[in-house]
């Protein structure tokens, strides 16, 4: 049976552990807020630009002089996942559901006969993937966000390698997985495909039918619609990476003031529960020694 010593230890190992969870709290809390900002700020730029880019492709007369990011490369045998993670852990469940689906991915696209290639960003992808594909992981980013917030020259780093292997021949379509900030409460896991162009399934939700209306209108354009499409796909590509890390830099936060409360929570009631356990084995200690007191006095 542990001592009162055992016990007055455990109770304060726990009320500093909780110390800890509440003032990572109330970091995360902090960031939270700069993060969710800059991720709200991006999102109707990021929809802007998609659904522009949806009225110049539907009038556009696709050839074999299109750009090869509207029109994809012929092929769809080798596919590029970016897999967006958090540098660091203690934030729940964020980038074990995330792991979770980019292996689930990449047993799909296997069991088609696909080629996968993987591109981490986040040191929690490169470590939880390169145990089962190292061999498929092209590059590993990680810092990214390392100061007060995320900047679009570490998105661009990314886009460019990308851009780099998909104008090298090397592969044929490129998905981003990463966690989509709806809510402080709630980040989702979600593939999006980046190339060849496709309009996110979240963007032709919430078109009204007014936009619906302006989407399928005539345009004319000038210069020619390629050309828009040539000079825009590739920035395009650039804002939706941006967008994605912006989305699991706010994610990661949230997540992480989420379980740092639980875990709070949870001290506070552990050390209630081991308080009232060595109150009782200090009453039970008490009793003992008043018993060998009495008993004591009345042999003598």
């Amino acid at each position: 049976m542990p001592s009162l010593k055992d016990y007055r230890d455990r109770i304060a190992s726990v009320k500093s552990t909780k110390k800890i969870t509440s003032a990572m709290k109330m970091v995360a809390a902090s960031k939270l807020k700069k993060a969710q900002s800059q991720a709200e700020a991006s999102q109707p730029y990021a929809r802007a630009m998609g659904e522009m880019l949806a009225r110049v492709a539907e009038g556009a007369i696709v050839t074999s002089s299109s750009p090869k990011l509207l029109i994809g490369t012929g092929s769809d045998q080798t596919h590029l996942l970016v897999v967006v993670t958090s540098d660091r852990g203690l934030c729940g469940g964020f980038n074990g559901n995330l792991i979770r689906l980019a292996r689930l991915e990449i047993m799909r696209l296997e069991g088609e006969g696909k080629t996968v290639k993987l591109i981490t960003v986040g040191r929690k992808a490169r470590d939880l993937l390169k145990r089962a594909h190292k061999d498929k992981i092209l590059h590993s980013f990680t810092g990214i966000g390392g100061g007060s917030r995320v900047n679009f020259s570490e998105a661009n780093e990314i886009t460019q390698m990308v851009l780099e292997q998909f104008e090298a021949g090397n592969i044929d379509v490129v998905s981003m997985i990463y966690n989509n900030f709806k809510s402080v409460l709630t980040q989702e896991p979600l593939t999006q495909q980046i190339i060849p162009f496709k309009l996110p399934e979240n963007a032709q939700v919430e078109v009204s039918d007014e936009k619906e209306e302006n989407l399928l209108s005539p345009y004319a354009f000038e210069p020619e619609e390629n050309e828009i499409l040539g000079l825009l796909l590739p920035r395009n590509l650039g804002v939706q990476m941006f967008r994605a890390l912006l989305d699991s830099a706010a994610g990661e936060q949230a997540a992480r003031m989420t379980a740092m409360d639980n875990a709070t929570r949870n001290a506070g009631e552990k050390i209630d529960g081991l308080t009232l356990v060595y109150n009782r084995a200090r009453q039970a200690a008490i009793t003992k020694e008043l018993i060998e007191i009495i008993s004591g006095a009345e042999a003598v």
